[in-house]
């Protein structure tokens, strides 16, 4: 919470220009993970469903900062399990169920939404389900993503990489599977986008 009012307050005092900036080990970002990356650079946020903070930054900055970034670098999603108790799992495959049957563009604002806007009280898989089926997924299909391979494959990969990096608190943004961005310490969105491309890069 603390890091994204720092960004938006810099958004307001901050143009939006490009910045020679030295970015720096243990001010703009913290390494977890010694080891060489070889795969697609890629640019990782941790959020969740019942984060207000994580539903401003999806409507606010993410576009942004997918349409800032330099060609070949991905950006993907990963939902924790932290927050919410119980449903913090159930909310976590329901965007990886999203993204198996490729929905993730009308499941995540109309979850947002609901949660956020509507107070829509999700209690169980049923609950989740729905929302599915009122947004044109039928329930068979999302009963057979729900209990897939795929899907619980990717909660577990999820899991990991939430352990694997320390995140503690949501939305972050992680690089490359080796680098955890310190979202406050940058001054505008264009500074962000730069220290994102750089540890991209960096491998």
């Amino acid at each position: 919470m603390k890091n994204l009012l720092a960004l938006a307050f810099a958004l307001v005092l901050a143009p939006l220009s490009a910045y020679a900036a030295d970015f720096k080990e243990g001010t703009h970002y913290t390494t977890f993970n010694q080891s060489p990356y070889s795969g697609q650079p890629t640019v990782t946020e941790f959020f969740s469903f019942y984060c207000p903070h994580c539903y401003t930054f999806e409507k606010n900055y993410v576009p942004q900062i997918k349409a800032g970034l330099a060609e070949g670098v991905k950006f993907e999603q990963n939902h924790v399990d932290f927050i919410g108790r119980e449903m913090g799992p159930e909310m976590t495959r329901a965007l990886a169920v999203a993204e198996v049957l490729k929905v993730e563009d009308t499941i995540k604002p109309a979850m947002f939404s609901a949660i956020h806007d509507a107070r829509r009280t999700f209690a169980s898989r049923n609950d989740v389900r729905q929302l599915f089926v009122d947004n044109g997924v039928s329930a068979t299909d999302f009963d057979k993503a729900a209990n897939s391979f795929m899907v619980n494959s990717m909660m577990k990969k999820w899991k990991k990489a939430q352990q694997d990096s320390g995140i503690r608190g949501v939305p972050a943004l992680m690089v490359n599977s080796k680098y955890v961005v310190d979202v406050g310490s940058v001054q505008s969105l264009a500074e962000l986008t730069e220290l994102l491309n750089y540890l991209a890069k960096k491998g």
